[in-house]
């Protein structure tokens, strides 16, 4: 298959590829910098340079590809305050893809997440599909956000394998910048470990490389229509998180109260508080997924999340 992505030489996009390759697949990946089309060139994928509001670069691409995985988001706007725009740009990203696709029958897949889905309780691939008005309970970017996943699913009436991977808060590895390796950066600033209130509130995350492969699984047999969680560990309580970050910087662990949250952790505080356990067991049975790498805790004891420093 020749496979069209974006974000291809982002975090999840770069492990992405060589397990399309792997498998016998051709990438041609969007690049918006001489750096990424490097990285794309010497991982074995075609380069195709432009940036997610280049609309006609996204649809000759589309036109020449045998499917499509959109993983490209514009997370640098979308946490400096503009989530709206970054979700309104990823908007226009899948209708210009859901135009080129109509009618192909062609796989068309885009990266979501689970956090803040079904609050307090494990969240299922049934949660965020209700009809009606979008996430009742999530305002602004993230529901906005939802709402371009009930639009890409919805383009099965038109003649698209579309589906949805939802992939955890925490998606981990060796040169991880982004949530998890930012609350390390914290805990070295502040000089403490924190959590918020007891803790107890639980964060799903997956390996990238087990995310990668659900993402080729997805590509090659998902049913239209599919939502899918790219789930390992189903919760880990962030207070445990805490305890290892303490451990291997020799920091104190200690709680931080909500009022205090955001001072502590600035724009992190919103996120690291919420409660979002989510399971994968829907996505295992249909596309025999089974995650392989190490969970969450193992993965920090490796200690490379204490070695490398967080991009800004």
């Amino acid at each position: 298959m020749r496979v069209f992505i974006t974000g291809a030489s982002g975090w999840i996009g770069s492990a992405v590829v060589p397990e399309l390759i792997g498998a016998g697949h051709q990438v041609v990946g969007l690049a918006r910098s001489d750096a990424s089309a490097a990285a794309l060139a010497e991982a074995g994928a075609e380069v195709r340079r432009g940036t997610l509001d280049d609309l006609d670069t996204l649809r000759s691409a589309a036109a020449d590809a045998d499917g499509v995985i959109h993983l490209a988001f514009k997370h640098d706007i979308a946490f400096s305050g503009g989530f709206d725009d970054a979700a309104a740009a990823d908007r226009r990203a899948i209708d210009t893809f859901g135009e080129v696709l109509t009618g192909s029958d062609r796989p068309f897949l885009i990266a979501s997440g689970t956090l803040g889905l079904a609050p307090g309780r494990v969240a299922t691939e049934q949660d965020g599909q209700e009809s009606g008005p979008v996430g009742t309970h999530l305002v602004g970017g993230p529901a906005k956000r939802l709402a371009n996943a009930h639009a890409t699913v919805a383009l099965v009436d038109r003649g698209v394998r579309s589906s949805v991977v939802r992939l955890p808060p925490t998606v981990h590895g060796d040169g991880d910048h982004g949530f998890l390796a930012t609350v390390v950066a914290i805990a070295r600033e502040k000089g403490v470990s924190g959590y918020i209130g007891d803790g107890d509130n639980r964060w799903p995350a997956v390996h990238r490389s087990d995310a990668a492969h659900l993402f080729r699984l997805a590509l090659e047999s998902a049913p239209a229509g599919s939502t899918l969680h790219a789930i390992a560990d189903e919760g880990v309580p962030i207070r445990t998180v805490a305890e290892v970050v303490g451990r291997h910087l020799g920091l104190p662990v200690a709680s931080v109260s909500p009022d205090d949250a955001p001072g502590h952790f600035s724009w992190l505080a919103g996120f690291l508080g919420m409660d979002s356990p989510a399971s994968s067991s829907h996505t295992r049975e249909l596309l025999g997924w089974q995650p392989t790498r190490s969970g969450l805790i193992d993965d920090l004891d490796k200690g490379h999340y204490f070695t490398t420093v967080p991009r800004n």
